[in-house]
């Protein structure tokens, strides 16, 4: 009979996110990765025989994942616009702890990675926020080469809004990224 898990499997794509989103994947040690999890190096080549790269992928998956479900489907939604901008606001400062957190995606895209083996997903998560924006404002009342632009800035204000936070040590500038949402996509 095989040993029961040490750590279920939310909880470890959860700790590994937490050390790719802190260091980002060059700053990801094996020694780190093992610290947050508690599991030893050989039980984590046994879960992930594809080493660092794929617990970044599987860690990368799970958050578009999140981000489709808790993101992208409520500004997609049918129903009250406000509601819906109101509910991917929430997500969003709950995924970003207030703005404490850095992006995910950005920390596995550092610059020596632009070609990587995560260059193809992160762009596609990316477009699909831009587009699903883009969806929002045009069914906000912009016209479509508006809501594209509009789509674009929403992104544009999340991204700038976690990088000021952080630098500044101060969650001030996401929280008004977040509420300048509104304003940006609808007309």
């Amino acid at each position: 009979m095989p040993r029961p898990a040490s750590i279920d499997e939310g909880e470890l794509i959860a700790r590994l996110s937490g050390v790719f989103q802190d260091v980002g994947y060059e700053g990801a040690s094996l020694a780190m990765l093992s610290d947050a999890t508690g599991l030893q190096r050989a039980s984590l080549y046994h879960r992930f025989p594809g080493g660092k790269q794929q617990m970044a992928e599987e860690v990368l998956a799970t958050a578009i994942g999140w981000a489709v479900a808790n993101i992208v489907t409520p500004l997609r939604a049918k129903g009250d616009l406000t509601q819906r901008l109101a509910q991917a606001r929430a997500n969003l400062n709950e995924l970003y702890a207030s703005g404490s957190k850095s992006c995910l995606l950005n920390m596995l895209m550092a610059p020596r990675n632009l070609s990587g083996p995560f260059a193809p997903a992160i762009k596609s998560a990316f477009e699909a926020l831009i587009d699903a924006f883009t969806h929002f404002a045009r069914e906000a009342g912009h016209r479509p080469s508006a809501a594209r632009k509009a789509g674009e800035r929403a992104v544009m204000l999340i991204q700038g809004g976690l990088v000021l936070a952080r630098g500044l040590q101060d969650p001030k500038p996401f929280r008004e990224a977040l509420n300048a949402l509104e304003q940006e996509l609808f007309p």
